[in-house]
């Protein structure tokens, strides 16, 4: 009916006929748009509106159902929903447009936008920057556009990837400062943007809304409510993909900019066209239908109760029945407990919860409007309802925030997401995609919350922190336990539970994180502590925490299965309770604040005052479990030490009474005791998870939330409490008090014998880092940092980035301390030096390092800070290490010292009362008992006790009393009685206190028993000293019970009931244990005189201690003597002694007593010549030491050396290699050691020996290029590189074109091949027999151990120096003597040795071993040159038209040995000016390979026909016979071939061994050639006007004698001879104007036929150098030629040096010269007759290759990320997950990427394959890590780009600024050129060719 209307309503112009042909409905569209265009412009445009209306309700009409996706039936009848809706989008672009084009449409409005913000929405994983330098909120961020168009230089700023996704913050004041904001965000744009004509967007604003509405009511209509309360994803993701391309349409939209964003929030937020729209749904079942889903749907949504079960909109809720009931605050207590029981899965929880207090939420003052809350009065509520319910698609939610930059849309949008944070929590809490969905919902709450403005507003108009809250508790209540800490049964108090999903995956983080994002804002943070309720709440919450994951001791057995919910409780404990406390702590700085803190301190208090009532708590903590987790203690720590810090509050104002103090330490004290235990492994029937709680606790990212101020409590409670009760606490807790007697034996009743002596260790040790640790307790923030870097430095040098991970940074990141803030800078430049990163040979990368300085060891370094820091014991043996070596190097103490003593910075007033603990009796007792068993060698104590107990009196005497005299008369009186060991409480006057007899308690067989018999008989006045010796020590624990009843008495009188019974019968009375018996021990001894007698048992010898001040009065005055600064136990006694002197009168004069007591006075000469013989005696000790020190020192350094000389490539200075070429005269035949059996000897024909050989294709030499200049590697679409002018390309034309025009036969003898792909041969040196290699294979085959190489491939590592290698080059048998005999000089003519060398060659198989009888060695040489053949692809071994023909191999053959020749020069530098002993001395093997190689050659005869050896030696009678007939292809002209190949070929066809002499006779043939090729090249690059003058001056000299050796003549020959043809014809004048001619004078050719010649001569020289063992001598640049010429014996010897040099001079003609150039160059001529162009191209060129280089890279990383990282692959199109670049060529690859895959083969090693043979090197752009593949393996190389403190930075974690480092560039370079990746990097793995 509606659609009839629509169509006569449009009548007018032409109703539209969706029949009609496909051109007509756009036209048709059109048309319509323009006439509603007009009319709704008319004044009067009621009638228009209608009309429009009724074709928008034709067109959009949500009646024709979504395919499939609302159920089969309605489905059925909808024929293809997809057409309709297309149809519908395009109805709305030619309606927005009215008539226009939409395009035209699109940038008309554009031109409107004023755009002051980017907003920039992404999702994750794009890369995106965050500059701390420029952020106000710490979530800034910027996408790189306008991070690259801002100016952020020298800031603080990294590169990230975004985890969940992001939006730009340019131009967004709030958020950063505006000097970041970019060039095109900076301008405040607003003003010269005109207004946006009415007409242009009057159509978006009808027909919007419509659109909206149409939206709505798909996704209403797509919604089923599911049966399980989980909505099948499938379903909601098939709506979804229907309505694509409609969220698309509104994505659009926004991305119109302003003008367009305006109307779009005027649709949304608008409450009359909602009303609108949804009321007038009467009419249509489908509407009626959609409608009820709707309120279903809805109905479900809050946290409702059953009883609501009216349908939601019939009615106003009432109070009582309110929707969201957690938001409505209003039914006062019960609420919280109910929320949760419409959900099913949580009813069984709720009934046990019913006892516990329910959580007081803020009664009903609360705005009454919450209640109300999912009632939808905009588009924009009920769209975030659905982008909700159907679990945030990411299209929706990059839609919703792309509105963002609109400020109105902002808000209305803040207050909605406000409105619906319930609802999403709590289907974030049941979606089985919690992951996505979090990240998704972060990703819309970070905008909005980071905004100090908006985030002020919605908690002021919203209740946003009361929403919060309690959503968390919500959320929380669905996993709580009853909690078993302390009293299991009686326990009232409920913890979450860590197995729980919500926590185990960590499924709360969006809220947390959001409340920790608003508590960032001072405004906001300032509600939430002036609140009283609200900190009620929160403080019920924390206690949901306290006590959770508790650990149970096991006795028995080890538990079966060890629980993982650790991770989950720390990461609940930082990120729900510690962060946002920091959060909190960090608006509580300045004295205003003082308010706030005291409220978090009174609830806090209350709290836990609550929770020791809940688990029943009195005053012992239950044996055997320990909770990690106290958040409450930890809060009310912090706010305690931020009070006193930063406040100036009175810590007693805030300290509750003794009785909770003594609660309150009960617990902290637990768990530095169980440290103990976990580390003396009395917990390790719980299985390694324990360890890892102890660790996790003490942690970096922890410590500072969790052992700091636990230690800080611990220390606020010491400094109240009475010390001795504090004390005995402290040792009960640990489990020593039984060991603290001084009986030699006792009986322990917790603790087995072996966990003593460590728990008694943990005891001292807890006491020394409690009475010295000053992090809270009166330093500064700088000090802190200070102490901290020290302390991480001292374990190991550190990188820049782990510094920064290790040292404890306030934890909450948005507290605005940043790391890498300028403190840390300079703190970490003061404290430490830069090590800059080295390459080590071992191929193991280095980073840059930072280690202390020298003054930090000598005055900073603190041992006690580093046990509290260390996570691993180790590290603090680490220390130690380091410090006895710094202190060994600098000559300051040669032994073992111990850890040395530092001073503290001064306590803050407040906690004074800590050091009344080192001034109590009990204390001293402890003390005392301890030094007097370590002198008498009791059992179970260690250097360590003895440390600690040192350390405590040292810190007492530091700390004492000023004036110790009045002390002492105040103390008496009554309180003597109790405790007579010492007559008063100060530790200086205590120390000379004498203590004559101890009552102990022993079991009956002690050794005591047998001795005190005789003392009680003797001495009559026992009886007057029994009071002083009563069993004291045993008193310790009955005092601390005695005090702490006195307190509860005091406090409460009916607590006494409780009290008693809890009292464990084992304390109840010492003799508990029948067998234990009273002894009386005589002691007569003081803390003074002990420590005098430890001395002397330290030091060895008898009265050692002499004490300083009676040679040196002036020791009393300045104590501080550096000597004493550092040392072992011995120092650190003299040191205390000095103090305790220093400190009193009467300690002096004691001590001078007992030393003279001791041992008669004595003149002081003699102590020092006693001292001496000590000295003696340490000496020759340490002389000792040393002397075994340096034999391990050589031993190691053989070891080494010899490694290197195996291992190392390229360090041929301390290398021997192995003698295989030259050995001595009157060794007839080489001898080689095979590695394997050990045996030596000759290789022989039957049991062959062959050198350990690794084959490799290489196409090194093919990426020579012919400039200078290194190619760049691109960086923008401009540069590319072409690989024209590469020496593989040019040699490949040469070939082809050789090809086309001569006979094929010909051409493969005329070049080389190998460029690319070709085999490179390198060996370790070291040989072995060929079967005992077999053995080893198979050997190796059988292990299954070995990966890293393939065995099957014939891989495998040298036996003996572990080098890779493939293949054995079997060392062909014969004797060296002949060699030297041959290489006499010989007096033969050249004549004679021409004919000698052309028979040689053409004998075949004129070997000592005939290759018909089938020997091993035979067999051998074939199977090597398989290896070789197979070792290349076939592409790189066929040139031949005709596939297989033998000159292939042929070809193939000499190039193998032309590759390996020109690759040794290319490792010497290209030139052989440095002589013999260059990088390529190391082990060759050329001289085998040649043996091989000549083997097979001399299978292929060449016919004598065409022997080159012919062409160059003899005149041919007739020339024209030569070129062959026209139909048959000429040979190729000898001009044209390669001159280095012709001496391969010739040497290679000859019978090895060759004679010195031919090799001789075959260079200077050859080099009359290489001359004549030069001369022609000269001509050729002369003008016409050059060579009619050379021509001419040649002429002149022809007739001289010498004219044979005349360059001029010479030259003048050629041009004469070439003219003939058209060779130099062709250049056409327009080629002359672009060529500056060149100047040509005498020393310029002359220097120009020299280069020509050089490559040649060098060649030959190497070849001679391997073949017969001569040097090569060494040279100036400019004599290279003349010295190269002389060693191959072209030089005549009777050579005057005084003339100039000339190359000419050189030459020794087999023939008449003129006659054979005559013949060579009319080959030319007949030739260019013809082809005239090749001909010239043909002409051999000057060799112009420089050394091969990989690409240069630009200086900065980013240059190339920018470029690649968005860039798309040519071969699939799309943008590469993992892209990655050649380094050699340049080529941009996708890695792993399935879509470039071709045959198997992914593109990465397809490109290693084509462009290296096999070897590819790889930038991976995304981790800025090089791989490289070699074959079938692939490593990891390290990284080139080093950030500012020389560390890599793989994957681009850190995100900051890289640079290249040039060193580590070179080095991979270096072992690309030399081949040596295998042998230098270790970690090879298979890449089975998926990279």
């Amino acid at each position: 009916m509606a659609a009839a209307a629509a169509a006569a309503a449009v009548g007018g112009s032409q109703p539209p006929q969706p029949e009609g042909p496909a051109q007509g409905p756009t036209l048709d569209k059109a048309a319509t748009a323009a006439h509603l265009k007009a009319a709704l412009s008319r004044p009067d445009n009621r009638a228009g509106a209608e009309e429009l209306q009724a074709l928008l309700e034709r067109v959009l009409n949500a009646e024709r159902p979504l395919a499939g996706a609302a159920g089969g039936e309605e489905a059925a009848g909808g024929g293809g929903p997809g057409e309709a809706e297309e149809d519908a989008l395009e109805w709305c672009k030619c309606l927005l447009a009215g008539g226009g084009g939409y395009d035209e449409f699109c940038a008309a409005v554009r031109a409107y936008d004023p755009a002051a913000l980017c907003g920039l929405v992404w999702t994750a994983n794009f890369v995106a920057y965050r500059c701390r330098t420029c952020g106000i909120s710490p979530c800034m961020s910027l996408c790189a556009e306008c991070f690259h168009q801002g100016d952020h230089t020298g800031h603080d700023f990294n590169m990230f990837r975004s985890q969940a996704g992001g939006a730009c913050d340019c131009g967004d004041s709030n958020v950063m400062r505006e000097s970041g904001f970019c060039r095109r965000h900076q301008i405040k744009s607003s003003s010269n943007i005109p207004c946006v004509p009415k007409d242009l967007l009057m159509m978006s604003e009808f027909v919007l809304p419509r659109f909206i509405f149409c939206l709505i009511q798909y996704l209403r209509e797509g919604y089923n409510e599911p049966a399980a309360d989980v909505p099948s994803e499938k379903d909601l993701n098939k709506v979804l993909q229907l309505l694509e391309p409609q969220i698309s349409f509104l994505e659009d939209l926004t991305k119109m900019g302003g003008a367009m964003r305006s109307v779009l929030t005027q649709v949304l937020t608008n409450q009359q066209n909602y009303k609108d729209l949804t009321a007038g749904l009467g009419e249509s079942a489908c509407a009626k239908k959609s409608h009820e889903k709707y309120l279903i749907a809805l109905k479900s949504s809050g946290l409702t109760y059953p009883e609501d079960k009216l349908v939601y909109g019939m009615q106003e809720p009432s109070a009582g029945t309110s929707t969201l009931a957690a938001q409505g605050f209003a039914g006062a207590t019960g609420t919280l407990g109910q929320i949760d029981s419409s959900d099913e899965e949580d009813q069984d929880g709720s009934q046990g919860l019913g006892k516990r207090k329910r959580v007081k939420l803020s009664s009903g003052t609360k705005d009454q409007s919450i209640m109300d809350v999912l009632k939808h009065k905009s588009f924009l509520e009920e769209l975030l309802f659905w982008t909700v319910k159907y679990e945030f698609p990411q299209k929706m939610v990059t839609f919703l925030l792309n509105m963002l930059p609109d400020q109105e849309y902002k808000v209305a949008f803040t207050k909605t997401f406000v409105q619906h944070y319930a609802f999403i929590m709590k289907t974030l809490k049941k979606s089985h995609e919690s992951d996505t969905m979090s990240n998704r919902i972060v990703h819309i709450s970070v905008q909005l919350f980071s905004n100090e403005e908006l985030a002020r507003q919605v908690t002021e108009e919203c209740q946003l922190l009361d929403i919060m809250v309690t959503v968390l508790l919500y959320m929380m209540e669905s996993c709580l336990i009853k909690s078993e800490l302390q009293d299991e049964e009686n326990s009232l108090h409920v913890v979450v539970n860590c197995g729980e999903a919500l926590l185990k995956n960590n499924t709360y983080w969006p809220l947390v994180s959001d409340f920790i994002n608003i508590l960032s804002h001072q405004s906001v943070a300032k509600r939430f502590l002036e609140d009283h309720g609200l900190l009620v709440t929160w403080m019920n919450f924390v206690s949901f925490f306290q006590g959770m994951n508790l650990n149970k001791r096991e006795l028995n057995e080890h538990v079966e299965f060890e629980s993982q919910t650790y991770y989950a409780a720390f990461a609940a404990e930082l990120e729900a309770c510690a962060q946002p406390m920091w959060g909190l702590l960090s608006h509580c700085k300045v004295r205003e604040t003082q308010e706030y803190t005291r409220n978090v301190v009174r609830y806090c208090l209350e709290a836990l005052q609550d929770w020791f009532d809940a688990i029943n708590f009195v005053d012992e903590p239950a044996p055997n479990q320990v909770t990690f987790h106290l958040p409450l203690h930890r809060y009310y720590a912090m706010f305690l030490s931020k009070a006193v810090k930063c406040q100036e509050l009175d810590l007693d104002s805030l300290l509750p009474d003794q009785e909770m103090l003594m609660k309150l330490m009960i617990h902290p004290l637990q768990i530095q005791a169980s440290l103990a235990e976990i580390h003396s492994n009395m917990w390790v029937r719980n299985g390694l998870q324990i360890k890892g709680q102890a660790m996790t606790y003490v942690q970096s990212h922890f410590c500072n939330s969790m052992i700091d101020p636990d230690i800080y409590l611990l220390q606020v409670c010491a400094s109240r409490l009475d010390p001795d009760y504090f004390i005995s606490s402290v040792f009960e807790r640990f489990k020593v008090v039984d060991l603290l007697t001084m009986a030699s034996q006792h009986h322990n009743l917790v603790l087995d014998v072996e966990h003593e002596r460590p728990m008694l260790e943990g005891a001292l040790t807890f006491l020394v880092i409690l009475l010295s640790l000053r992090l809270h307790l009166g330093m500064s923030d700088d000090e802190i940092l200070r102490a901290e870097m020290v302390a991480q430095l001292c374990m190991n040098d550190r990188t820049h980035s782990s510094l920064l991970d290790l040292i404890p940074e306030n934890p909450n990141p948005k507290s605005g301390i940043i790391p890498g803030s300028y403190s840390f800078e300079s703190v970490l430049s003061a404290v430490a030096d830069f090590k800059a990163p080295v390459f080590e040979p071992g191929g193991s990368m280095q980073q840059g390092m930072y280690t202390p300085k020298a003054e930090i060891w000598d005055q900073e370094f603190d041992p006690v800070m580093v046990i509290l820091r260390t996570v691993y014991r180790r590290d603090v043996q680490s220390a130690m290490d380091r410090y006895t070596a710094f202190l060994k190097q600098s000559g300051k103490f040669p032994g073992n010292p111990w850890p040395p003593y530092k001073k503290r910075t001064s306590l803050h007033p407040s906690y004074k009362g800590l050091m009344r603990l080192l001034h109590c009796k009990t204390l001293h007792i402890v003390l005392f008992t301890l030094l007097y068993k370590i002198l008498m060698d009791h059992q179970n104590l260690s250097e360590h006790v003895l440390c600690m107990v040192l350390y405590l009196i040292e810190l007492g005497l530091e700390n004492s009393a000023e004036d110790d005299s009045e002390e002492e008369v105040s103390m008496g009186g009554p309180e003597r009685c109790h405790d007579s060991w010492f007559p008063g409480s100060n530790l200086v006057s205590n120390m000379r206190h004498f203590i004559n007899y101890v009552r102990v308690r022993v079991p009956e067989t002690a050794p005591e028993l047998k001795r005190d018999s005789l003392a009680s008989t003797s001495s009559d006045g026992l009886g007057s000293l029994q009071n002083s010796g009563t069993a004291q020590v045993f008193s310790l624990v009955a005092e601390r019970r005695k005090k702490f009843q006195e307190i509860i008495n005091r406090s409460n009188s009916e607590a006494n009931q409780v009290v008693r019974p809890k009292i464990p019968s084992k304390w109840s009375a010492p003799g508990s244990s029948p067998q234990l018996t009273t002894a009386i021990l005589e002691i007569k001894e003081s803390i003074l005189s002990l420590l005098i007698k430890l001395h002397h048992k330290l030091s060895g010898k008898q009265n050692s201690y002499y004490p300083p001040w009676l040679d040196d009065i002036e020791v009393l005055i300045q104590p501080e003597i550096p000597k004493y600064n550092h040392g072992d136990g011995i120092t650190a006694v003299e040191r205390i002694l000095l103090k305790a002197a220093v400190q009193s009168r009467m300690n002096k004069r004691i001590i001078e007593e007992i030393c003279r007591k001791v041992t008669p006075p004595v003149p002081p000469k003699k102590v020092t010549a006693a001292e001496k013989k000590t000295l003696d005696k340490e000496e020759r000790r340490q002389k000792a030491r040393e002397r075994q020190q340096k034999l391990l020192a050589e031993f190691a350094s053989r070891q080494k050396s010899f490694m290197e000389t195996a291992m190392d490539v390229d360090s041929p200075e301390n290398d021997i290699p192995m003698e295989i070429t030259t050995a001595e005269p009157q060794v007839s035949e080489a001898v080689y050691d095979c590695v394997i059996c050990g045996q030596s000897g000759p290789s022989s024909e039957d049991r062959p020996t062959g050198l350990v050989v690794l084959l490799q294709a290489s196409s090194v030499l093919g990426q020579c290029r012919d400039n200078v200049e290194p190619k760049k590697l691109p960086i923008t679409e401009e540069e590319q590189i072409y690989p024209w002018d590469t020496c593989a390309a040019v040699h490949d034309v040469r070939l082809s074109l050789l090809q086309r025009y001569f006979k094929d036969s010909s051409c493969l003898l005329a070049v080389s091949i190998g460029w690319e792909g070709g085999v490179y041969v390198q060996t370790c040196g070291h040989t072995l027999h060929i079967d005992c290699h077999k053995s080893y294979m198979e050997s190796l085959r059988n292990d299954q151990v070995l990966q890293g190489f393939s065995v099957d491939k014939g891989e495998f590592t040298c036996p003996l120096c572990r080098q890779f290698a493939n293949s054995v080059l079997p060392c062909y048998p014969g004797s060296n003597v002949e060699n030297n005999l041959w290489q006499r000089p010989c007096n033969k003519s050249t004549q004679d040795l021409i004919k000698e060398v052309e028979e040689l060659q053409g004998r075949p198989g004129a070997f000592p071993v005939s290759i018909s009888s089938e020997t091993n060695l035979s067999k051998e040489m074939e199977s090597v040159m398989k290896d070789i053949k197979n070792t290349t692809q076939k592409k790189y071994r066929d040139y031949s038209k005709t596939p297989g023909s033998p000159d292939n191999d042929f070809l193939f053959m000499y190039s193998v040995a032309r590759t390996n020749l020109e690759l040794e020069l290319i490792h010497r530098g290209g030139s052989l000016c440095s002589g013999g002993a260059s990088t390529a001395g190391k082990r060759s093997c050329l001289n085998q390979l040649f043996h091989v190689l000549a083997l097979h050659m001399r299978l292929y005869t060449i016919d004598s026909e065409y022997n080159p050896w012919k062409k160059l030696t003899q005149l041919v009678e007739d020339m024209n016979s030569q070129m062959g007939n026209e139909d048959q292809q000429p040979e190729v002209p000898i001009l044209y071939h390669d001159v280095t190949s012709l001496l391969l070929i010739q040497i290679l066809m000859m019978p090895q061994p060759l004679r010195k002499e031919h090799f001789s006779c075959i260079v200077k043939v050859l080099f009359t050639l290489l001359y004549t090729q030069a001369l022609a090249a000269l001509s050729v690059k002369g003008t016409e006007e050059d060579r009619s003058a050379w021509k001419h001056v040649g002429a002149l000299k022809k007739n001289t004698c010498d004219a044979e050796k005349s360059y001029e003549v010479l030259l003048s020959l050629v041009i004469s001879e070439l003219s003939k043809g058209k060779l130099y014809y062709e250049e056409g004048a327009q080629e002359c104007a672009m060529v500056t001619p060149i100047a040509w004078s005498p020393e310029s050719m002359e220097r120009y036929i020299q280069d020509f010649c050089l490559p040649f001569l060098r060649i030959s020289s190497l070849l001679q150098h391997h073949l017969f063992g001569e040097d090569l001598p060494s040279c100036q640049e400019e004599e290279e030629f003349s010295v190269l010429a002389s060693c191959l014996g072209l030089l005549p010897t009777f050579y005057q040096t005084d003339h100039p040099f000339i190359s000419a001079s050189c030459l020794d003609w087999p023939v008449a010269a003129f006659d054979i150039i005559t013949q060579w160059c009319f080959e030319i001529t007949s030739f260019t007759e013809r082809h005239a162009e090749q001909g010239k191209a043909l002409l051999i060129q000057e060799s112009r290759w420089k050394l091969p280089h990989l690409l240069q890279l630009p200086e900065n990383y980013n240059t190339i990320f920018q470029y690649y990282h968005r860039k798309t692959c040519s071969v699939c199109t799309k943008v590469p997950k993992d892209p990655a670049v050649c380094l050699v060529c340049g080529t941009f690859v996708c890695l792993k990427g399935l879509c470039c895959k071709q045959q198997s083969y992914c593109e990465c090693v397809l490109h290693s394959q084509n462009c290296g043979a096999g070897t590819g090197i790889f930038l991976l752009i995304n981790a800025s890590v090089i791989i490289i593949i070699r074959g079938h393996r692939f490593c990891l190389w390290g990284s080139v780009y080093l950030d500012a403190h020389g560390e890599e930075d793989r994957d681009l974690r850190r995100g900051k600024p890289l640079y290249i480092c040039e060193e580590r560039y070179r080095v991979l370079e270096q072992q690309w050129v030399s081949h040596t990746f295998d042998h230098i990097n270790k970690r090879w793995g298979p890449h089975y060719n998926g990279l």
